[in-house]
């Protein structure tokens, strides 16, 4: 099992010096998963949770309302969002994008597969504030997970100290900096998932460790391009700042047209 990997990805990916806390669920008591000698799963002993319907991927419906963020020289990243699945989160974030909040601020931390954040008027990671003027508590939803493209809010430790700041997963398709199989395999008691979502990580890619930690309330359904050239840009290796600013020239909330 490659531990040192799993504790270096979680060191490594601290979002706004968060600290991480374990996925969804626990599977029965005594669950255990078989590995070989090079670490590698035996899907078969992985006693996953009962399926849940997993909504990062619905298309949003005519006059729906929508997030679009238009990265200078880069382009546009459409984002759904789900008021249904994450209420405050999502009151928030329409709330700053409308009172022009977002707009010219950064992309000021960007780690290549795993994810973009920004929503810092400070550009440093330690400012921010939400539209009630504190911090907020968006909870979690067992229908959102981190799976490429997903977008949720950095926070300083748990879900109640939500603010402005967000990121963007910015995952290759199908790449996973650890599995959920070996997550599980590492600990059965903090990692697991329903069985659907573990199945929907290996084929779109994500990053998993991070479920249950933080409030997910939008997913990129166009524009992951743009994601991904904002992840390829040169960035200082002290504090994943980009060398050249990545700005979002503004954040608007549009009807989606279909």
């Amino acid at each position: 099992m490659r531990l040192k990997k799993i504790i270096f990805a979680l060191t490594a990916a601290a979002l706004s010096a968060a600290i991480f806390s374990g996925c969804k669920g626990t599977p029965d008591s005594g669950s255990t998963a078989v590995t070989d000698g090079d670490g590698n799963v035996d899907s078969s002993t992985v006693q996953w949770l009962p399926d849940v319907e997993i909504h990062n991927f619905n298309m949003p419906e005519p006059g729906e309302k929508i997030a679009v963020i238009t990265v200078k020289d880069m382009g546009e990243i459409k984002i759904k969002l789900f008021p249904e699945d994450a209420p405050k989160g999502v009151e928030n974030f329409i709330g700053l994008a409308e009172m022009g909040y977002y707009d010219e601020l950064i992309f000021h931390r960007v780690i290549p597969n795993f994810m973009n954040q920004g929503g810092d008027p400070k550009g440093n990671g330690t400012g921010g504030k939400s539209i009630w003027g504190e911090k907020f508590e968006g909870g979690t939803s067992e229908n959102l997970y981190h799976f490429t493209g997903a977008v949720a809010y950095a926070n300083s430790g748990a879900t109640s100290t939500n603010g402005s700041q967000f990121y963007i997963v910015n995952t290759p398709d199908g790449y996973m900096q650890n599995t959920c199989e070996e997550l599980y395999a590492a600990d059965s008691t903090q990692y697991n998932w329903p069985a659907n979502v573990a199945a929907k990580y290996n084929e779109v890619g994500g990053v998993p460790f991070l479920d249950g930690g933080y409030t997910v309330f939008g997913q990129v359904f166009e524009g992951m391009d743009v994601v991904r050239k904002i992840a390829e840009v040169e960035t200082n290796p002290e504090n994943d700042k980009p060398l050249t600013q990545v700005m979002m020239e503004s954040v608007r909330i549009e009807e989606y047209q279909g």
